[in-house]
């Protein structure tokens, strides 16, 4: 019962972090320059984290949270907004 909690917890908070990660993209950016590529990334890394989550359980659910919030962000710091920003910062 605790492994299904903790899986599920893990699973609404991926789905969140991409609903924001894609929210924040589309104020961001147009429809033309939406990151199409890193949401589809951060979607299938957010599946196998899930599934890893499910399927190990020795691990815990802030692990999973923890290190799908560090892919999403650095999935963020390789769309097109973030690298124009850094390239207006360094010249």
């Amino acid at each position: 019962m605790i492994k299904k909690l903790a899986t599920m917890v893990t699973s609404i908070f991926v789905v969140l972090t991409t609903a924001v990660f894609a929210g924040a993209a589309s104020v961001v950016t147009t429809a033309v320059n939406f990151p199409y590529f890193q949401l589809g990334c951060l979607i299938i890394g957010g599946m196998i984290i899930v599934s890893l989550k499910s399927k190990f359980e020795r691990m815990y659910a802030s692990e999973a949270m923890g290190a799908f919030a560090l892919y999403t962000f650095l999935m963020a710091l390789f769309t097109a907004p973030v690298i124009n920003v850094i390239k207006m910062a360094i010249g």
